[in-house]
């Protein structure tokens, strides 16, 4: 048995709505929203970067698994706006939450599924007792050519997951999983690349589609369950419609995937994205319900779960902060001119 132990979650509390950044560019903010379903994002403060979202999420999920971060034996961390091109984000994501010396950190890059990705790897270095317990984190601070469709989307966030295999300590067990991969060229940022490019024609049903579709048939096809066995689900979320045509194509009810979808509030986080979703199902999940996760990484790839709660979920729930009501607590809406100078796309020569 392998499964999650504890996790954690963490949004910036500044947001940018829809209209203000479609006055800039004089676009119609209402057709943005109807082709986009998204209302505003997230934006990180002029301190926050992708390591200190992957530390907060880490320390809240050591504090929910309710284990001595020392016994963590791998630290991953999963995103595609890593602060440094060459220093690892782990190593400070360790040093951060006091995991000690004594384990292996990498950092991992697949655009929207390293944090996915990152919980694969955890789980099989769990599963063959190489270690006691695994972190995977997935977090992005994601960028957006201002005037391109990506800045309406590309936000802030992420998620820790910590994977362990003792029954009496796993509040959801990780049932299976699965990858479908191919070399799809839709989504790329050349190093040294202040924002990232995108295929238009590509982005929809060779890549986004393709992926999520064949991997959760897949794991389908593997573990014998199909969608009216799942009571969640959540996929990876560029934006607030692909989602919910993904699951509609795979059978699965609109409801189910309203609790994780997320991104028409905060926008996309990225590597965070389906690991945030996740969090926000199991902040109300009960024992017994399963839940399906399929991401997506542009490039491209899915990595597709079935996951089932435990009863050891109700146990530590009073141990956690709800993703819903990080996200609405506290938040402040900023303008445009300081959306720019937070992103650090305001340059001083």
């Amino acid at each position: 048995m392998v499964g999650i132990v504890g996790y954690g979650a963490y949004v910036p509390i500044y947001r940018i709505k829809v209209e203000d950044i479609a006055r800039i560019w004089e676009e119609d903010p209402e057709s943005i929203k109807k082709g986009l379903n998204i209302k505003e994002k997230s934006v990180p403060g002029l301190d926050e970067d992708t390591t200190t979202i992957a530390v907060e999420a880490g320390r809240q999920a050591v504090y929910h698994s309710g284990i001595d971060a020392k016994e963590i034996g791998a630290i991953y961390v999963g995103s595609e706006s890593h602060p440094y091109a060459v220093k690892p984000t782990s190593t400070m994501v360790s040093e951060a939450i006091g995991a000690g010396n004594k384990l292996m950190c990498a950092d991992l890059e697949f655009a929207c599924k390293a944090g996915t990705a990152g919980i694969q790897m955890a789980m099989g270095l769990v599963k063959s007792d190489m270690i006691k317990y695994g972190m995977a984190i997935g977090a992005d601070t994601s960028q957006g050519r201002p005037g391109d469709a990506l800045e309406y989307t590309a936000s802030a966030g992420g998620a820790a997951y910590i994977i362990g295999n003792k029954k009496e300590e796993i509040i959801a067990e990780i049932i299976d999983t699965v990858s479908y991969t191919s070399d799809t060229p839709d989504f790329w940022r050349r190093q040294g690349a202040d924002f990232p490019s995108h295929g238009g024609r590509f982005t929809g049903e060779p890549a986004y589609f393709k992926h999520v579709i064949n991997a959760t048939n897949m794991l389908f096809e593997k573990t014998g369950f199909n969608a009216k066995d799942f009571d969640y689900a959540v996929f990876h979320q560029p934006n607030g419609k692909f989602p919910l045509l993904a699951a509609k194509r795979l059978g699965f009810e609109e409801k189910k995937v309203e609790t994780g979808l997320l991104t028409p509030i905060i926008g996309n986080t990225y590597s965070g994205a389906s690991p945030l979703g996740l969090a926000a199902v199991l902040d109300i999940a009960k024992p017994g319900e399963k839940i399906l996760v399929t991401s997506f990484g542009s490039g491209a790839g899915s990595d597709s779960f079935a996951i089932e709660v435990t009863e050891k979920i109700n146990d530590k729930r009073k141990r956690v902060k709800k993703v819903r009501e990080m996200i609405d607590k506290g938040k402040k809406y900023i303008d445009y001119a300081m959306y720019l100078k937070n992103r650090g796309s305001i340059k001083i020569v």
